[in-house]
């Protein structure tokens, strides 16, 4: 599994895509795919995750724009030399696209940022 890797402000994000043979279903032109997420806290203060923006490419080049509160209904606070690992999916129309996007991380004193998660490619043989 290849794993993609991006720090912005001591905050890391890795993330390792895997194709779900088994629920994707070629004829219909849906192929699953999950990805697991872990974010590693390397600055020498707590963040909390509030957001997340996703950007979901097609190979066909349609575009997709996923925005919402926090990850699979949560908004960890990490501590400082600690990780929060999650998974999820994304169903494609096609065998092959990418993600990336941001999350939107908060500091202990309520400043805002963002963190790049960075650009994994998605496709069907990969496993």
């Amino acid at each position: 599994m290849q794993q993609y890797v991006a720090t912005t402000e001591g905050i890391t994000i890795a993330v390792r895509p895997v194709y779900l043979d088994g629920q994707s279903d070629a004829l219909s032109h849906k192929f699953v795919f999950a990805y697991f997420i872990t974010i590693t806290n390397d600055r020498d203060e707590a963040v909390q995750l509030l957001r997340r923006h996703w950007h979901i490419v097609h190979s066909t080049g349609r575009k997709e724009e996923v925005e919402g509160e926090g990850v699979v209904g949560q908004q960890p606070v990490i501590e400082p030399g600690k990780s929060h690992d999650y998974n999820s999916f994304c169903i494609l129309e096609t065998m092959e696209g990418y993600m990336e996007g941001t999350y939107q991380m908060k500091r202990p004193g309520g400043e805002l940022f963002q963190v790049t998660i960075p650009r994994f490619t998605l496709r069907a043989a990969a496993n």
